[in-house]
């Protein structure tokens, strides 16, 4: 058993696909099936159902290949300890990032990265929350950026900082006039919400006590915070925004944006890594550089109250 034969196992897994997998471990599809096969012959039981498309594990072959995960992270430490101790900044790093978080730090995070460390490789997938931890736990991801708590054992949470979530009003709405805002005084016929599955509908669910998705009288879904804004504005709506969706605001944007009553509602980012992570010291870098992005005041909890996923 070799860590190559490991490699492709994960690999075939990750893509369930024996062409896509080999081009992805930079071989041949013979080349890996070779290899799988002498595996599977070495241990004596099947890894892959082949009669299937597309291709599964067999249930021990879950078990082996989950078990391949772990052998491989362990491996790759030996490299970063290398590169921890030289100090080293190159490489690749792969972070998932939730859709309501992307378009605000992204954009300047690319550009500080690319500025300071042209040796770094950010590999960026925008994700909901559960598929960012699914794959943290598979060893797809090293870290993602999502709002928490989480309540998973097996994931690391490191928070960054604390998200104010505001009201945005349309003019022809009844709260337009008012500088505060109750969660109690928002009508769930009028507000617009992101997809199910997004953490930050679950959170705003819970702000405004709405248990019954199923009473609000409307079917539009998005996954987009900046399409909800739209469609306030072009409506008789409202919605909720994170802080940092309304920092570029222009003077008449922000006559429509109103505080909640203390303590105001908030949201809990963090940047969060299996507990087995490796490459410690680019996680580390990437921490410092997203810090460096937000202000500073959103560092601290202070007077506000973090909202819970429900």
């Amino acid at each position: 058993m070799t860590l190559i034969q490991l490699e492709y196992i994960v690999a075939v897994d990750t893509y369930r696909h024996f062409v896509l997998a080999a081009e992805k471990c930079f071989v041949t599809q013979p080349t890996l099936s070779m290899q799988l096969q002498k595996l599977e012959e070495e241990l004596g039981v099947k890894i892959f159902d082949r009669t299937k498309q597309p291709v599964i594990p067999t249930e021990i072959g879950a078990g082996i290949i989950a078990q391949a995960r772990v052998v491989l992270r362990e491996a790759k430490k030996v490299t970063e300890l290398i590169n921890d101790q030289k100090n080293s900044m190159t490489g690749e790093i792969r972070i998932g990032i939730i859709p309501t978080l992307a378009p605000y730090l992204l954009p300047v995070l690319f550009k500080q990265v690319r500025h300071k460390y042209p040796q770094l490789n950010l590999v960026v997938k925008e994700t909901i929350t559960e598929e960012i931890i699914h794959e943290l736990k598979q060893n797809r991801l090293d870290c993602g950026l999502v709002v928490t708590p989480l309540k998973d054992a097996a994931i690391k949470e490191d928070i960054l900082f604390y998200e104010e979530l505001f009201v945005y009003v349309s003019r022809r709405n009844a709260l337009y006039d008012k500088k505060y805002v109750l969660a109690t005084e928002i009508d769930p016929d009028e507000l617009w919400l992101l997809e199910e599955g997004h953490c930050f509908r679950s959170q705003i669910l819970n702000l405004c006590e709405l248990r019954k998705t199923s009473d609000l009288h409307f079917s539009y879904t998005t996954g987009n915070i900046e399409t909800l804004k739209r469609m306030v504005d072009k409506s008789h709506g409202i919605t909720i925004l994170p802080e940092l969706a309304i920092m570029e605001f222009s003077k008449p944007q922000m006559k429509l944006v109103k505080q909640l009553k203390e303590p105001r509602p908030a949201r809990e980012v963090s940047l969060v890594t299996h507990r087995d992570h490796i490459k410690t010291k680019l996680i580390k870098t990437l921490r410092e550089e997203i810090l460096s992005i937000v202000p500073k005041p959103m560092h601290q909890l202070r007077n506000k109250k973090v909202v819970e996923i429900l």
